[in-house]
Parts: C-alpha cells; structure tokens; sequence
C-alpha cells in the first residue's frame, strides 16, 4: 500500500476522479444523503490517499487554516474497506501532512458521532455537544 499525497493542482484527471468516486459512493450514494459533495474547498485542500494496484483504498483531505475552521482541519475520511486498519493509517498520514505542511500544532475535524472512538484512538477529543449536518449527528473534535 503506497501514501500518496497531492495539493489539487497535483492531482491527474484520473486520480481526482477515482478520490471523488470513492467519496460519492460512500458519503452520498451509501448514507443516502443527498448534499453537495462537490464543496469548492478541494482546491484549497491538500489530498492523503492509500493506493494499492486496485486504486484508492483510504482517503481524506486537510485543509490550512481559514478555509473550513480557524484551525488545521482534516475532512472527508474515508476507507473502501472498514475495520481493516485502513482508515487509521490514512489518519496518521493526514495528522502527518497538517503537521509538516501547515505546521499544524492543532488539528480540528467534524466526526459522525459512531465514529468519535476511531478518532480518539488517534487523539482528538469531542469539543462540542451533537449537532446535525444533513441528517447525520456530528461533533466537533479537536487533536493538540
């Protein structure tokens, strides 16, 4: 399994396809949650990907200050396959790439509330009560 990371620009007409398949058919087409996916922050984002001979197995992006939150954030997390240790390693790549890039000394995230102890292994604590985006409960979690 390779980590790959890319700023938008970086990215091939192919790569930002298969990123942007994987996040639809989960995130949209899986949570039968219609909302738009295709937010216009992905330029401004910097892309951490697991890729293997099959294509893109584990994703998410980070974004610098000021575009999402006042902190570092890492948003759209996801893994083809669950409870396979994928996710986590995406994670630590992401957590990674805030640091080195935007010399992130806090790294914030809005997580669907099932998910709040996968984030915690990694060390992000809730920081807010439940809150409701597009039908799913959310918290804010913050690591630093």
């Amino acid at each position: 399994m390779k980590i790959v990371c890319r700023r938008f620009q970086e990215l091939t007409l192919q790569q930002l396809y298969d990123i942007l398949a994987l996040r639809v058919n989960v995130f949209v087409v899986e949570q039968n949650c219609p909302y738009e996916e295709l937010d216009y922050r992905d330029q401004e984002a910097v892309h951490v990907w697991l890729e293997d001979e099959e294509g893109v197995q584990a994703y998410l992006r980070v974004m610098d200050r000021g575009v999402e939150s006042e902190y570092v954030s890492i948003g759209r997390v996801i893994a083809r396959k669950r409870r396979g240790g994928l996710g986590t390693s995406v994670l630590q790549a992401g957590i990674k790439a805030a640091e080195e890039m935007f010399h992130a000394d806090q790294i914030y995230l809005e997580a669907q509330t099932y998910a709040i102890p996968f984030y915690e292994r990694s060390g992000f604590q809730v920081v807010s009560d439940v809150f409701d985006i597009d039908g799913i409960p959310h918290v804010k979690m913050l690591k630093g």
